[in-house]
């Protein structure tokens, strides 16, 4: 029984394409000389887009002066379009994922939108790397705009660890004042 040249050529291919990506991946990975920050990813319908937080120390706490500073730097991104942007619709199902490392220490997420202009898309947990889905409907600002909090919080003592920010644009609020919610964005608890 003999192997087909076609089939040969094939399996070498494979191999080549193997070896390629191997070596590559350990020439990127040996060319990292510190672990990278962590990231949280926000899902919209099937999409999805991962960032890295705007405010992290290392892993330490952030103090009072460096969350002023914080949501300073939100706002300044926010007005620039400089946050991570998924467009979204009422109709849509959001949810939040951070790495094992943030679910390991705690974490919380939320909205400037819903009905007290403060949604909760995910409460304090610790453990779990996924919010779960929920409807946009009720996590949604009035206007086109919503910014999204994901806060690392150590559960045990209460310190912030890193924040993140993402904006979701209402493609259902066409022509609606830019903007809606809360003005103030937050990296303070929420329980």
């Amino acid at each position: 029984m003999s192997l087909s040249t076609r089939v040969i050529a094939a399996l070498g291919a494979v191999v080549v394409i193997g070896a390629g990506t191997v070596g590559g991946s350990i020439a990127y990975a040996s060319g990292k000389d510190e672990p990278s920050a962590p990231k949280a990813t926000l899902v919209v319908g099937r999409s999805s887009i991962e960032a890295a937080p705007l405010c992290y120390n290392d892993g330490k706490p952030l103090d009072e002066a460096a969350q002023t500073k914080c949501q300073a730097a939100a706002l300044k991104a926010k007005a620039k379009g400089e946050l991570p942007v998924s467009d979204v619709t009422v109709a849509d199902k959001i949810g939040v994922g951070v790495d094992p490392e943030v679910a390991e220490k705690g974490w919380f997420a939320f909205t400037d939108g819903g009905q007290q202009q403060r949604a909760t898309l995910s409460a304090t947990r610790t453990g779990s790397t996924y919010s779960g889905s929920l409807p946009a409907i009720g996590l949604l600002a009035s206007g086109e705009k919503t910014l999204v909090t994901v806060v690392e919080a150590n559960e045990k003592t209460g310190d912030i660890l890193g924040v993140w920010y993402f904006q979701l644009k209402n493609k259902d609020a066409a022509g609606a004042p830019a903007g809606g919610g809360a003005e103030q964005p937050g990296a303070g608890t929420e329980q």
